[in-house]
């Protein structure tokens, strides 16, 4: 890669990639720590649920239900794990056939012309994205073996203490959070993959994202029916 590859870039290219990352950062503080989406949204709904589900958890006797809804969660978190492991092989082997991807993308309607160092700053934003998801699901995944530890160390029926359910509760939605993480990093790896077309479609791309991420978010069909 040459030592004037920042030049390659247009205004265009940078205003797209600029809204890009300010929509991946952004949304995903005020989901998590905004105004609306700590009391309004589809995680402060879901966790209302977790929360419940805890105290639920210390009168029960037999706790095997307990133990085959983690095991599930665990089961759809490994799935996406592994799944974005082969993502990040498949675009390693891409960065060694860039003139092949180069002439294919060429043949694409309203692409334009750029050099090769602006095609590997792509598809190295693209690899970027899906590490990152695998570091979240990852990082979910042992959160969920916690939990589980959690549940094999819960107390008697009779025993337990509102406490306990409160830590089970962060613990599961700390899971889950990390898991949305991951679920949004593909959601934005989407739009990333138009940039190889044009920075326009992909400041477009972007926005349309962030709008499918908050209707889900906070007015989904999903949100009314979980809401108390």
């Amino acid at each position: 890669m040459s030592a004037n590859w920042l030049s390659a870039f247009s205004l265009p290219d940078w205003f797209a990639l600029g809204w890009f990352l300010l929509c991946w950062a952004g949304y995903g503080w005020v989901v998590e720590h905004g105004r609306m989406g700590s009391s309004r949204g589809l995680l402060a709904a879901s966790h209302h649920f977790r929360l419940e589900w805890g105290r639920q958890l210390l009168r029960r006797e037999v706790r095997v239900a307990d133990a085959a809804l983690i095991g599930n969660l665990m089961q759809s978190v490994s799935f996406y794990a592994n799944t974005t492991i082969y993502v990040i092989a498949g675009l390693l082997a891409l960065l060694g056939t860039m003139d092949k991807l180069i002439d294919a993308a060429a043949d694409l309607p309203f692409a334009r012309h750029v050099s090769r160092e602006v095609w590997e700053v792509k598809l190295l934003l693209l690899l970027m994205i899906f590490v990152v998801a695998y570091f979240k699901f990852t990082w979910s995944l042992r959160q969920f073996n916690m939990l589980s530890i959690l549940i094999g160390a819960a107390p008697p029926p009779g025993q337990g203490n509102e406490d306990f359910a409160q830590r089970f509760a962060k613990i599961n939605s700390l899971s889950g959070d990390e898991f949305n993480r991951g679920i949004r990093a593909y959601y934005f790896g989407l739009a990333a993959v138009s940039w190889f077309v044009q920075p326009w479609l992909f400041f477009v791309t972007t926005t349309l994202i962030v709008a499918v991420l908050y209707r889900r978010d906070f007015r989904s069909q999903t949100l009314d029916a979980m809401r108390i």
